[in-house]
């Protein structure tokens, strides 16, 4: 029985920008709900000063995963609140954990760092269980209600639009 090679999570260095675009650009190429803009989300973010948290995951020397949280905005004018996404595994690293273990080590961070909880459009079969539900009061314009889901921090959750960073809106 082979041994599983070690996964690292680390903050993001600025030489590890590229190889992120390419795991980004890998991880969301197949997949039929993207829009593929997913690099240039990230890329904005950075530029922008928004990435709140930016995690890598390696095996060896490889990066094989990467993972964003950036500032939301809350109607009612909550703060605290941070975005998940985009998270980005290369597909022969997918199903493996690695994801997973990216998202417990940001949300760990926020944690510590104050934060008040965490947003996100996805796969609620996915996300349910890191305790991320759907929560009525809380709405994003334009998805499914069933697929914005929240993870508070505490036991106050806001209520109200939420808007995600600008950089959301990058397609180049």
């Amino acid at each position: 029985m082979s041994k599983k090679p070690e996964v690292i999570i680390r903050k993001e260095r600025s030489e590890d920008a590229e190889v992120i675009a390419a795991v980004t650009i890998a991880a969301f190429k197949t997949l039929a709900i993207s829009s593929h803009t997913e690099q240039f989300i990230v890329r904005a973010l950075r530029d922008a000063k928004a990435l709140t948290v930016s995690l890598v995951a390696e095996i060896g020397e490889k990066i094989v995963g990467h993972i964003a949280f950036s500032p939301v905005t809350v109607a009612d004018g909550t703060g605290g609140w941070y975005g998940l996404g985009p998270v980005s595994v290369l597909p022969d690293y997918q199903r493996q954990g690695i994801g997973m273990a990216m998202i417990n080590e940001g949300l760990g961070i926020l944690k510590e760092a104050g934060g008040k909880g965490c947003v996100l459009v996805g796969d609620p079969a996915y996300y349910n269980r890191f305790g991320f539900i759907n929560h009525r009061q809380l709405v994003y314009e334009g998805i499914p209600q069933e697929f914005f889901l929240a993870l508070p921090f505490g036991r106050e959750v806001p209520r109200g639009s939420v808007l995600f960073h600008p950089g959301f809106q990058a397609v180049a």
